[in-house]
């Protein structure tokens, strides 16, 4: 057994052989169930979850105590942080006048399913281009229930979208067309993550999220106080480019924090990449809280919190608050590839 894996179980087995859990929120999140539920029962989700997000106490663990901000319940299909990464940009979208919001990513992306959604709340038309071949599957079906057209692209050409003169940009150079970068990665998308905070984070000491493009991370950084140390997660292998482009987005908000930190260990072997040991910890983790994580950031965030716990990184009688950045939704692509079911 590795000691990555033995630490993780451990800092379980503190927790679990408690006398007295801690109380979970008295809500039932039931992952891709919801994604199919009835379209206005996201408004309702919506107008309850629009103030103030719950910030659940999970335990304490080594002189730790663990809480997370539950952004999986802003919006049942604009989820977590991909809620205000389209905020901004669908504010200046209405003010360029645009018709169509054109966007990117591959077949089990959290954003599309979002943006998707989104676009047609907001009387957009919507268009995807698609890394990789044509195929099937429950995010894709979403996204073309709510009228967004899909485009499939080769991954070589799928590299060249970010070239004004690429083919597979089009139709962005047409008027009425609002671009959105793949994941929100634009200053608009930080921009909205920096509201993700209120004064309620004032009394953490680690604020501490997963990274695939680093705009949640630039936000937080950005909206931090002083006390706070940021921590990122990348759920992606090789990810150390994520540090310059953290860089870029503070310079371009005027901020020169430095009260941030790249954990490169935990993302799994890449993205969107699993093994025993990470399905093991979200399942003994769910049913433990009631607590629904994704394979591709939460569930490798969490592992990774709890490892370090169990490794004594952080300083006794630290204050740690987690955000969770939803995308549920993606544990039907987990289920669809790898006949293993995350749902509560």
């Amino acid at each position: 057994m590795s000691t990555r894996r033995f630490t993780a179980i451990a800092a379980f087995q503190q927790i679990f052989c408690r006398e007295n859990p801690k109380a979970v929120f008295p809500i039932e999140i039931v992952g891709v169930k919801l994604f199919s539920a009835l379209k206005n029962f996201a408004h309702l989700c919506y107008m309850k979850f629009k103030g103030t997000i719950p910030i659940q106490k999970i335990d304490e663990l080594n002189g730790i105590k663990l809480f997370i901000q539950r952004e999986d319940l802003r919006h049942p299909f604009i989820s977590g942080n991909k809620w205000w990464k389209l905020k901004y940009n669908i504010e200046e979208a209405k003010k360029q006048k645009a018709h169509t919001l054109l966007t990117f990513g591959g077949a089990f992306s959290n954003h599309l399913a979002a943006t998707s959604f989104a676009g047609k709340e907001h009387g957009f038309k919507t268009i995807a281009i698609v890394r990789g071949e044509e195929v099937e599957n429950a995010t894709l079906s979403f996204c073309k229930e709510q009228g967004m057209g899909l485009r499939f692209v080769s991954r070589e050409e799928y590299k060249l979208k970010n070239s004004e003169r690429s083919e597979v940009r089009q139709p962005a150079d047409e008027s009425g067309v609002w671009v959105i970068p793949e994941g929100g990665a634009n200053e608009f998308g930080v921009k909205g993550c920096a509201e993700i905070l209120d004064e309620r984070a004032n009394e953490f000491d680690y604020i501490i999220a997963p990274c695939g493009t680093a705009n949640t991370l630039s936000g937080l950084i950005i909206s931090s106080k002083e006390q706070h140390k940021i921590l990122g997660f990348p759920v992606l292998k090789g990810a150390e480019f994520l540090q310059k482009d953290i860089e870029k987005n503070l310079q371009y908000f005027s901020s020169n924090k430095k009260n941030w930190q790249l954990i490169f260990d935990y993302h799994f072997g890449g993205y969107a990449k699993i093994n025993d040991e990470l399905i093991s910890f979200i399942l003994d983790f769910q049913q433990r809280y009631k607590i629904p994580l994704d394979a591709v950031y939460t569930g490798k965030m969490m592992y990774g919190v709890f490892d370090l716990i169990g490794k004594y990184a952080f300083p006794v009688g630290s204050k740690i608050l987690m955000i969770h950045t939803g995308g549920l939704q993606g544990n039907a692509g987990i289920k669809e590839h790898f006949g293993v079911d995350l749902n509560l």
